[in-house]
């Protein structure tokens, strides 16, 4: 009798068994595989939102820049103009921007064209993929 219940004790002791490790192991792989790519297009989807609202802040900063000087900045100066005076703009009230403009989400500088192809100045991120045309996240981010 008293080996019974030392046995009983032992048995209440235990851990988990290999077999239940396995099971909760599989359970918690098939969560992240379901929830992994959801979380992850949501970054995506965020870069591109963010892409798009430091277009917008730049294309404000070009308005107001134009507004002093009486056109957009050239191609040659780009939007550091915006940041640091030209040195043959003698009407240039900024800075325009309080930093130098950033990068895109994706860590490559802002093309920027004046004249414009599509508009008085384009603006645009090549998005994801760094090239022109694309779909999805690789599609282009542009002013227009």
């Amino acid at each position: 009798m008293m080996y019974s219940v030392k046995r009983q004790k032992a048995n209440n002791m235990r851990g988990f068994t290999l077999l239940e490790l396995l099971v909760v192991m599989v359970i918690i792989g098939l969560l992240a595989a379901y929830v992994g790519p959801k979380y992850f297009s949501q970054v995506g989807k965020s870069e591109i939102k963010m892409a798009q609202a430091q277009i917008d802040a730049l294309e404000k900063a070009l308005h107001q820049y134009r507004l002093d000087v009486g056109s957009y900045p050239a191609t040659e100066l780009g939007l550091v103009s915006l940041v640091n005076r030209p040195s043959n703009e003698p009407r240039w009230q900024g800075p325009y921007l309080s930093k130098l403009p950033p990068a895109d989400p994706w860590g490559r500088p802002y093309v920027y064209k004046y004249p414009g192809e599509r508009s008085e100045f384009d603006l645009l991120s090549y998005g994801r993929d760094g090239q022109p045309g694309g779909d999805g996240e690789a599609a282009d981010i542009t002013n227009w």
